[in-house]
C-alpha cells in the first residue's frame, strides 16, 4: 500500500461511484483503480477528468486531479486479465463484476480491506468467503482477513536522492519525485541541462501500431498517452514549452507494408482521435504530393523541443531541487546506507540513500553500471532553411522525418550510424535530404552543412531500463526477476533510444511508484519488460541451462 493513501478498486467503472468515493475521502490522498471492460461515458465527470480522459484503447491510463490528491487509474480491457496485471495493495473494493479468479483478487487485498457489492449470489458469496472475506449481516459488505503471511510491507523511504544526468530522463525523475516531496540533487557534467541526446531542436511524439499489439507497442502507447496527459500539468505543448501538437502523418513504405496497416486498422479499430488510417487519395491530398500506399494520421502527435521540456520539468521542482552542474560523477561508493558521488579528483559532490542513473551512454562509465548492455547509436539531424522543402503544417515521417518550420528552421533526420563521430558529415546530411525529398517527390538538393549530432542510448531490445539496477558481482541462480541481485538504493532510467520525449515521463512515474510503494502506472507485464535486471536474468538462465 502507498503511504498515507487510500487505494480503492472498482471492477467496472461507474462515474457516480467514483464521485461518491472522492467525496467520502475528501482531503485524503486517494488512488482509485477502475477496470473498464467497455467504453465509459465520461460526460458526467468534472471537467478536469474529462480533459484527461483517454481514448478507448487497451491498457492502464493514469490521471491526476488538479490538487494532486486523487489519482485515477483506468484499466481498459477484460476484467480477469486486468486484475492479473495489477500491482497494488487494495484497501477498498467495489465488486461490480465478480472476477473468475478470486485467488488473484485476494492477492491484491490489504489485510482488513473492505468489500462492497450491489448484489451477490450465494455461490459467489461462498467463494469470496473461502478466499478470505468475512461478511456482515447485510451479506453485501465484507472485510478481508488474510490467512497466513502476506507480502512484506513496504518500508517508507527516506526522501533524498541524487539524479545523475540532466536530460529528459533525469529531469523527469526529478519532477516526479519532487511532486512526492523528495529532496533532490541533480548532477550534470555540462553547464546546462539537455546538452547530450536531449539537445536536439525537435523531438517527435507519436504512437506505434503493430498487428499483434505486442509488448513494445503497448509500452509505446502507454508512454505516449501518459506524456500527453502529463504535459498538461506543465502548461501544455506550445505553452509550457516549445512545440506543437500539429499531428503526425506516417506514410506506408510500400504496398506490402500498407496491407499490414490496413489489417491493423480493420482489427484493432483504434479511435480516430488516436490513430486513423488514410487510403492513398486522402493521404495524397493531405501531403500535397502522391502517397500511393496510404498513411496513418496521428492527430494528437507532434513535436517538442526537448531542452524546453527539461527546463519546464526542472522548474516544477522548485526549492526541492539542488543543481550541481559542470560536475562529472566518476565514482559511486556505498557507505553506511548512503551513496557517495565523487568527481575525478575524489571530491565529494553529493551523498544520499538513493541514486538514479539517468546519464544515457555516460552511465556505463560508472563501475556499478558497466555491465549494462547499452550501445551509443549516432544520429545526425539536418537543419534546413524554411522554404527549402515544400512546407507542411504537420510532422511527416517514413524512413525519415520532417518537422514544420519553427523560427525559420526545418528539422530533417535522423541517421542511424554505428560510429562515434560527433562532427557533422556532409554524407549524413545528404542522406537525410535524399530520404525526405523522395517522400515528398521532389529532387534532392545541396544545402549548407547545418544540424546536430547526438548519440542515442539503446538497449538490445530497444526498450528502456527503468528500475533497480542489477549487481552481477553477486553470484547465484536466477529464475525470475525477483531473484536478480540488485545494488541497494541504485536505480536506472536509461536506454530511451529515439523516444525520449515520451519514455521519460512514464518511466520516471514508474520508478517513483516503485520507490514509494504505490500502485504501478502500467501493467505488471509491461513493468517487467522495462526491468534493468532482465538482461542479467536471461544471461543466468542461459548459463544455468548450460
Amino acid at each position: 500500500m502507498s503511504f498515507d493513501t487510500i487505494v480503492a478498486l472498482d471492477t467496472d467503472f461507474d462515474s457516480a461511484r467514483f464521485g461518491a468515493v472522492c467525496i467520502r475521502h475528501g482531503g485524503q490522498r486517494l488512488h482509485f483503480i477502475a477496470l473498464a471492460p467497455r467504453p465509459v461515458d465520461a460526460g458526467q465527470l468534472p471537467e478536469p477528468w474529462r480533459k484527461q480522459w483517454p481514448p478507448f484503447v487497451p491498457g492502464l491510463h493514469r490521471m491526476l486531479s488538479p490538487d494532486g490528491l486523487v489519482t485515477l487509474d483506468l484499466l481498459i480491457g477484460d476484467v480477469d486479465a486486468g486484475l492479473a496485471q495489477l500491482s497494488a495493495r487494495i484497501d477498498e473494493i467495489w465488486l461490480a463484476a465478480v472476477p473468475s479468479s478470486l485467488t488473484v483478487l485476494a492477492r491484491l487485498m490489504a489485510d482488513g480491506a473492505h468489500l462492497y457489492a450491489a448484489q451477490l449470489g450465494d455461490g459467489q458469496r461462498a467463494a469470496l468467503q473461502k478466499a478470505g472475506f468475512v461478511f456482515d449481516d447485510s451479506r453485501l459488505r465484507a472485510v478481508f482477513q488474510r490467512r497466513g503471511a502476506g507480502p512484506a510491507l513496504a518500508v517508507k523511504p527516506e526522501r533524498r536522492a541524487i539524479v545523475i544526468g540532466a536530460g529528459l530522463a533525469g529531469a523527469a525523475a526529478c519532477e516526479r519525485l519532487a511532486a512526492r516531496g523528495w529532496r533532490l540533487t541533480l548532477i550534470e557534467r555540462h553547464g546546462q541541462p539537455a546538452s547530450e541526446a536531449s539537445g536536439n531542436l525537435a523531438g517527435i511524439f507519436m504512437p506505434q501500431l503493430s498487428k499483434d499489439d505486442n509488448v513494445a507497442t503497448r509500452l509505446v502507447r502507454a508512454a505516449y498517452l501518459y506524456a500527453l496527459r502529463h504535459w498538461q500539468t506543465l502548461g501544455g505543448v506550445g505553452t509550457g514549452y516549445e512545440g506543437e501538437q500539429c499531428g503526425v502523418l506516417q506514410l506506408a513504405r510500400d504496398a506490402q507494408h500498407a496491407q499490414v496497416q490496413r489489417q491493423i486498422a480493420a482489427t484493432a479499430l483504434p479511435p480516430p482521435e488516436f490513430a486513423r488510417w488514410l487510403e492513398a487519395p486522402e493521404a495524397s491530398t493531405m501531403l500535397g504530393s502522391p502517397a500511393p500506399h496510404g498513411a496513418w494520421w496521428f492527430a494528437q502527435g507532434g513535436w517538442a523541443r526537448p531542452s524546453s521540456v527539461c527546463a519546464a520539468m526542472l522548474d516544477a521542482c522548485g526549492s526541492l531541487l539542488t543543481r550541481r552542474f559542470s560536475r562529472s560523477a566518476v565514482t559511486l561508493q556505498r557507505e553506511q546506507d548512503e551513496w557517495l558521488v565523487r568527481d575525478g579528483d575524489g571530491s565529494l559532490i553529493a551523498q544520499a540513500p538513493t541514486v538514479i542513473l539517468a546519464a544515457g551512454n555516460g552511465a556505463i562509465h560508472l563501475a556499478q553500471a558497466a555491465s549494462l548492455p547499452l550501445d551509443a547509436v549516432r544520429g545526425q539531424v539536418t537543419h534546413l532553411a524554411q522554404g527549402s522543402l515544400p512546407e507542411l503544417p504537420f510532422v511527416l515521417c517514413r524512413e525519415a522525418y520532417m518537422t514544420p518550420a519553427h523560427q525559420g528552421i526545418v528539422c530533417v533526420g535522423a541517421t542511424y550510424d554505428a560510429d562515434g563521430d560527433a562532427s557533422l558529415r556532409a554524407t549524413s546530411q545528404q542522406e537525410n535530404i535524399g530520404k525526405v525529398a523522395d517522400i515528398l517527390g521532389v529532387p534532392s538538393f545541396d544545402a549548407p552543412l547545418a544540424g546536430r549530432t547526438g548519440f542515442r542510448c539503446v538497449a538490445p531490445d530497444r526498450l528502456p531500463l527503468a528500475g533497480a539496477l542489477p549487481n552481477p558481482s553477486v553470484p547465484g541462480r536466477c529464475e525470475r526477476l525477483r531473484d536478480v541481485p540488485r545494488w541497494p538504493g541504485l536505480f536506472g532510467l536509461l536506454g530511451y533510444a529515439s523516444r525520449g520525449l515520451i519514455w521519460a515521463p512514464l518511466a520516471a512515474e514508474l520508478l517513483a511508484c516503485q520507490l514509494e510503494g504505490e500502485p504501478l502506472p502500467v501493467e505488471v507485464q509491461l513493468a517487467e519488460a522495462l526491468d534493468p535486471g532482465r538482461f542479467l536474468l536471461r544471461e543466468r538462465r542461459r548459463s544455468g541451462a548450460a
